[in-house]
C-alpha cells in the first residue's frame, strides 16, 4: 500500500474535520451569541474546548461510520473511494458555508461516501445507511421540533408569574450551560465520524483492524481540528441560525439548546445513531419559535434549509463520484 495515499487521505480527512468546525460551529453557539448570553469570541472558545472534550466521551458514532455503510474497499482503489468521498464533503461544506445555509456536514460525508463507493464498485451496506443516517435525519428533526416546542412551552408555564427582567437574566447565565453541553453532544457526534473514515484508512493500508481501539492520536488529531475549525467560527451559518428563523430571547435560546444536546446524547449512546447537529439544532429553534405564535417563525428561510437537508448527500454523492472518476483517470 503507497503511504502516500494513506497520508494524504488522513490530512484531507482532517481538513474535512476543519470545515466541519467552522460550518457548524454556529449550531452550539449561535443562539447564546444572538441572546447576546456569550460574546462571539468568547462562545467560540467554549465551544472550541468542549467539542475537544466531546471527542473522547464515546466511539460507537465512529463504529456506525467506519463498518455499518459502505462494504470496507481494498488496495489502492480503496482508499481513491475514501479520498473522493471526502472531497465531495469537503465541496458541499465549503458551497453551503458560502450561502450561510446550515446544511449538514454528517449527510455530506455520508453522501460522499455512497457516491464514491458507487463510483467504485464497491458495496453500499444499504440496510445500514438505511438505519443509521436516512431514519435518523427524518425523524431527528421531527423529534427536535416537537421536543423544542414542549420544553419552551413547559418554560412558559413555569415561569409564568416570574419577573420577566429577572428571569431573562437568569436564562442568560443558564444558556452558558446549555451551549456548553450541545457544543459537547457536537464533539461526541462530529468528531467521531471522522475518526471513522481514518480507521477505515488505516484499515484499507493494512495498519489496523476493525477489532483493534481507536487509536489515541486519531482520536486527538480529529479532535484537535474540529475545535480549531470552531474556534475559526462560521459567521454566515450563525446569521442564519441565530437571527433569521427566529429572533430569539435567552429562555428560548437555553430551550433549544437543551433540546439539541438531549438529542444528540440519546442518539450517540443509544441507538449508535450518527446523527445532524445541524439538524438538531435548526428544528429546534424552529419547534421553540413556534410556541410564540406560528408566524413567528419566518417559514420561507426555514423551507430553504429544509431544501438543502433534502439535497445534502445527492449533491455530495454526485461530487464525490465525478472526484473518484478523476482520481481513477490520473492516478488508479
Amino acid at each position: 500500500m503507497d503511504t502516500f495515499a494513506l497520508v494524504v487521505t488522513i490530512l484531507v480527512a482532517l481538513f474535512f474535520t476543519y470545515t466541519n468546525g467552522f460550518h457548524d460551529s454556529a449550531n452550539a453557539i449561535a443562539t447564546s451569541v444572538s441572546t447576546r448570553a456569550l460574546t462571539p469570541r468568547a462562545a467560540l472558545a467554549m465551544a472550541a474546548v468542549m467539542n475537544l472534550a466531546g471527542a473522547f466521551l464515546g466511539n460507537e458514532v465512529a463504529k456506525t461510520v467506519s463498518e455499518g455503510l459502505i462494504e470496507t474497499p481494498e488496495g489502492s482503489k480503496g482508499m481513491g473511494i475514501l479520498f473522493a468521498a471526502l472531497v465531495g464533503a469537503i465541496v458541499w461544506n465549503l458551497v453551503t458555508w458560502y450561502f450561510g445555509l446550515p446544511s449538514s456536514s454528517s449527510h455530506a460525508l455520508f453522501g460522499g461516501l455512497v457516491g464514491a463507493a458507487l463510483a467504485g464498485g464497491s458495496e453500499v451496506l444499504w440496510n445500514g445507511v438505511l438505519d443509521k443516517v436516512v431514519i435518523p435525519m427524518f425523524l431527528s428533526p421531527v423529534v427536535g421540533l416537537i421536543i423544542g416546542y414542549l420544553v419552551m412551552t413547559a418554560i412558559m408555564w413555569i415561569f409564568r408569574r416570574a419577573n420577566p427582567h429577572k428571569t431573562k437574566r437568569g436564562f442568560r447565565i443558564a444558556q452558558t450551560v446549555s451551549a456548553a453541553g450541545m457544543a459537547l453532544g457536537h464533539g461526541l457526534q462530529d468528531a467521531q465520524k471522522t475518526m471513522g473514515i481514518v480507521v477505515m484508512a488505516l484499515v484499507i493500508s493494512g495498519h489496523q483492524t476493525y477489532g483493534d481501539p481507536i487509536p489515541v492520536w486519531v482520536k486527538i488529531a480529529c479532535a484537535l481540528m474540529l475545535s480549531l475549525g470552531t474556534y475559526a467560527g462560521g459567521w454566515r451559518i450563525m446569521r442564519t441560525l441565530g437571527r433569521k428563523i427566529i429572533e430569539l430571547d435567552p429562555p428560548q435560546g437555553f430551550a433549544a439548546e437543551t433540546t439539541g444536546a438531549a438529542i444528540m446524547f440519546t442518539t450517540a449512546y443509544l441507538f449508535k445513531a450518527p446523527v445532524s447537529t445541524t439538524h438538531v439544532i435548526t428544528s429546534a429553534i424552529m419547534g421553540v419559535g413556534a410556541t410564540k405564535r406560528v408566524n413567528a417563525v419566518r417559514w420561507g428561510v426555514a423551507k430553504n434549509i429544509v431544501l438543502g437537508w433534502f439535497i445534502t448527500m445527492p449533491a455530495a454523492a454526485i461530487v464525490a463520484a465525478c472526484a473518484y472518476g478523476i482520481v481513477n483517470l490520473l492516478f488508479l
